[in-house]
């Protein structure tokens, strides 16, 4: 058996693709970055040629030239928390449509993470930024200020943005499921939370429309099924006649229907839940979840649509979008 070559495999070039396609060099750079200006048949004959050859781009060159790196960061608390994936999945198409890619990052809740994470997205040139919440003033956020790099902060409200956001209020969300909660009548109730700030300012507006303080468990965020059940089980040693809970997500909801479940009570008869995010699996649990329904799709749309406008040096006219909210109304809560 011949032994195999050390040498790595020759990377196609663009030079290869000219000559396969039978252009000029410059010629096929035009078609594959300025196609408006060559014809349809050069084009076809070049994006053959790429097939053909296996050529990949240089983005990097190409954004050198351009002082563009058509990138952009996206941060997260946690990919895995169903309400945030609309939003990533749409931020990603719609990026992706204009040609752009996303680089997406976990903070953990950590602010620390944050601060390191938009550092190394201000390394890699990004052209703009994504964050799930609102930055926390940190070095790295007035980096970001200094160099103009567009933000989109989302899934959140501030009258006064670093720059553009898309969100809406969490205050108001929590008074409107303490009115929802008072127009059945019910008094003795009680809040599962997980510790995060967004699910603290929920149940800040619950308690000021609620107006009193209510048993709330706190669990680490982010929350799942597991700790649902545990958060139940604390509420239930504080009030055992405990008629309706608000969770701060419908995972943590979902352990609330187990638990009660477990604990032989009925669902909405003895104990109403209401979730937060309407995320797929709401609907199809048993009995089906009422929540609060955030469109994040939407959110990731308006996101890419503010950022892109401001890549191209178009003015923004609206750098506030508020998308609201809704209280879908299923059977967990049903009267």
């Amino acid at each position: 058996m011949p032994a195999m070559s050390a040498l790595p495999p020759k990377t196609a070039t663009l030079h290869d693709v000219a000559q396969a396609a039978g252009v000029s060099l410059i010629t096929a750079s035009r078609a594959l970055s300025n196609p408006e200006r060559v014809s349809k048949p050069t084009i076809e004959r070049v994006l053959k040629a790429v097939e053909a050859t296996g050529y990949i781009p240089n983005r990097m060159a190409g954004g050198l030239k351009s002082r563009r790196s058509l990138t952009v960061g996206a941060l997260v608390p946690v990919i895995s928390v169903p309400q945030f994936l609309p939003t990533v999945q749409t931020l990603t198409q719609s990026l992706d449509a204009a040609g752009y890619q996303l680089l997406l990052g976990q903070t953990g809740y950590d602010h620390g993470r944050e601060a390191a994470l938009l550092d190394t997205f201000i390394g890699r040139r990004v052209d703009g930024i994504v964050v799930a919440g609102l930055l926390q003033h940190s070095p790295a956020v007035d980096r970001l200020r200094r160099l103009g790099i567009p933000v989109v902060e989302t899934w959140d409200a501030n009258e006064r943005p670093l720059d553009m956001l898309v969100g809406f209020s969490h205050v108001k969300v929590g008074s409107a499921v303490a009115g929802f909660f008072l127009s059945r009548g019910w008094q003795r109730v009680g809040i599962a939370s997980g510790d995060d700030e967004r699910a603290r300012t929920r149940r800040d507006g619950f308690l000021a429309a609620f107006g009193r303080d209510v048993p709330t468990a706190f669990v680490k965020a982010p929350s799942n099924l597991a700790l649902g059940r545990s958060a139940l089980r604390e509420l239930l040693t504080h009030d055992r006649g405990l008629r309706a809970v608000f969770c701060s997500s419908d995972g943590l909801a979902s352990g609330v229907l187990t638990e009660a479940r477990a604990q032989g009570l009925r669902v909405p008869e003895d104990l109403a839940v209401i979730g937060f995010g309407d995320a797929d699996f709401a609907a199809y649990l048993e009995p089906a979840l009422s929540t609060v329904q955030i469109d994040g799709a939407a959110i990731g749309r308006h996101a890419a649509q503010l950022l892109l406008a401001r890549c191209r040096g178009e003015p923004v006219a609206q750098h506030v979008v508020d998308v609201g909210f809704r209280i879908i109304e299923r059977a967990s809560t049903a009267a």
